[in-house]
């Protein structure tokens, strides 16, 4: 792999350069995120690459930035010695997150500033509908642009009908049947493999992305384990989200097979999504119908007269449900960090002010 000077290879832009130098003199240099590893951050900027860590004013302790994840851009105070010291989240154009596996943990941020998400299954058995309908809200809702990539195209004599069932959930979005192990598809990806692109891979463990990355590099750049194909299982190659450049200039972001994919407030992105649900909603007698009993219900008679899937309305229903749900979570998360943030401040305050409450109490 190539490792050309200048930042604008990794796809920054000129505007967002432009951007910063209207700021006036600054000390840091723009940066960008190409893998994380726990409190560490690998970077790459015009220096080359290096590694950072957050600096604890800004982003610890009641500070305003976000924590920034593979893909970002972000300044940061170079040090040729050591780690440099991350010090700003440049805003982003483009963000995946799913709510975090953990409990109580909020979101987990798995990408930013990224041109397309490839949604990747497998022909042979890894095909899923229903958990394709997750990864394509949440796809629409990040700001970018999914396309659903069908790896294994070699491991079946016909696969007229997984694109039929694929199409009846994807409307509107691309889908492609490739093959990593024998190039086939490969030639039809070319609209979205341009110099200075960013795609990021998301799919199961052991629907290929590993050997995918490899095939579109054209050579072997990650290690790649053997799945049992009877039956798809196998280990997750990829352990940590990482940011690679191609010497043909495309940048992948690959990720770790997501056992879990739970929903965050995706409303736009369910829209997107099932727009072939939500057509039936301004046909409807009544502007608040719930689309379950009320009469002159077009949802309901699209579903009658067969025009629309009952499974299809019903995963609108499910994945609707998760969404208002984690909307609300959010809004809890997002309340209780600002009253910590409001603690912090008047601690800081009440130190520097040597004790004294003032305002805040009637001591002075």
């Amino acid at each position: 792999m190539s490792h050309p000077a200048g930042l604008e290879a990794y796809g920054f832009l000129p505007a967002m350069r432009a951007a910063l130098e209207a700021r006036g003199s600054i000390a840091e240099i723009p940066a960008r995120v190409t893998a994380v590893h726990k409190e560490r951050y690998a970077l790459v900027c015009d220096r080359g690459e290096c590694y950072g860590r957050l600096k604890s004013a800004v982003y610890f302790n009641g500070g305003t930035q976000e924590f920034p994840t593979t893909g970002d851009f972000v300044l940061i105070q170079f040090n040729e010695l050591g780690d440099s010291i991350i010090t700003e989240t440049l805003p982003r154009r483009s963000l995946f997150a799913r709510k975090n596996p953990t409990l109580g943990e909020g979101d987990q941020v798995v990408a930013a500033n990224f041109d397309s998400v490839f949604i990747m299954q497998s022909l042979n058995h890894d095909l899923n509908p229903k958990r394709l309908e997750r990864y394509l809200a949440l796809s629409w809702q990040s700001g970018a642009v999914p396309v659903v990539v069908l790896n294994k195209a070699d491991l079946v004599d016909s696969y007229a009908e997984q694109m039929n069932e694929i199409l009846r959930v994807a409307a509107g979005v691309d889908i492609f049947a490739v093959s990593a192990k024998t190039g086939y598809g490969f030639d039809v990806l070319g609209d979205y493999l341009k110099p200075g692109k960013t795609i990021v891979l998301l799919g199961s463990s052991g629907v290929g992305k590993s050997s995918f990355v490899n095939a579109l590099a054209g050579e072997s750049i990650m290690a790649v384990n053997e799945i049992r194909e009877d039956d798809s299982k196998g280990r997750h190659t990829t352990t940590h989200r990482q940011l690679i450049r191609m010497n043909n200039g495309v940048m992948v972001i690959d990720t770790p097979g997501m056992r879990e994919l739970g929903m965050l407030d995706a409303s736009a992105g369910l829209s997107e999504t099932f727009a072939d649900v939500e057509q039936y909603f301004p046909l409807c007698r009544f502007s608040d119908c719930s689309h379950e009993r009320e009469p002159g219900c077009a949802v309901q008679a699209a579903i009658a007269s067969g025009e629309l899937p009952l499974s299809r309305y019903e995963s609108y229903k499910k994945l609707q449900r998760e969404s208002q749900y984690a909307a609300s979570q959010s809004n809890y998360l997002k309340l209780k960090q600002q009253r910590f943030t409001e603690i912090a401040k008047f601690s800081k305050a009440l130190q520097k002010s040597g004790g004294k409450r003032g305002q805040y109490g009637k001591d002075e």
